[in-house]
């Protein structure tokens, strides 16, 4: 497996559409990245696929102290998954997994309010939808998303991320119809150091981003 990091999350997305190509001619696609940092990977999937892209709000709960590590995630359909890996190694109180709960609910009402504005959901039942992110490390995040998308009733629902540890893409794939995967180190580590350059996804890039793209496939 190359070793090769890749240069920005842009050039992660069109490698990864690369491996798209079979769902180009699909009429019903819709293309969903995780915010913030899964956008930049979407959009250049959505945008060589000519599908209509739109985000899948998703929030991790990161371990006080250790933001980076997830104990959770919890999505903008009120869904809550917890890492009990995470949660028991380290003898996270309930109250605290509480707090942060709260925490990032509010955080979640404020994105969706920033990127979608009056804008509701795209309604993906009967759809394919592929869900992107910039890498996945323990997977709490993607399993929250498939969840709550599950409950909209897609046609099929696809995973594609540059990089992801092996195990996380085989517990995966059992919840989903694909997933598609560039990179599958051993030893994950964090997803940021795959990227030369993996500076923070702005609100204001991801709200261009939206833009963008919905000219775009208006107009294909």
């Amino acid at each position: 497996m190359s070793t090769r990091k890749f240069h920005t999350r842009a050039e992660a997305g069109k490698m990864l559409a690369r491996e798209l190509t079979a769902y180009a001619d699909c009429k019903d696609l819709v293309v969903l990245g995780l915010p913030r940092g899964g956008v930049p990977v979407a959009y250049e999937v959505a945008k060589l696929l000519g599908a209509t892209l739109d985000i899948c709000l998703v929030r991790k709960l990161g371990v006080p102290g250790h933001k980076e590590l997830a104990m959770g995630a919890i999505t903008s359909g009120g869904i809550r998954v917890l890492n009990y890996d995470v949660v028991s190694s380290l003898g996270i109180a309930n109250q605290t997994i509480e707090q942060v709960t709260a925490e990032e609910s509010q955080e979640l009402q404020r994105r969706d309010r920033a990127y979608r504005g009056d804008r509701p959901p795209l309604n993906v039942k009967n759809r394919t939808v592929i869900v992107v992110d910039d890498g996945i490390a323990t997977g709490s995040t993607m399993r929250a998303a498939i969840t709550m998308l599950k409950q909209q009733q897609p046609k099929r629902i696809v995973v594609a991320v540059p990089i992801a540890p092996p195990e996380t893409c085989e517990e995966l794939s059992n919840f989903v119809d694909e997933v598609v995967c560039l990179k599958m180190p051993e030893r994950m580590y964090a997803v940021g150091i795959w990227y030369e350059d993996f500076s923070q996804t702005t609100d204001e890039e991801v709200r261009y981003l939206l833009t963008q793209q919905s000219t775009v496939s208006t107009h294909n």
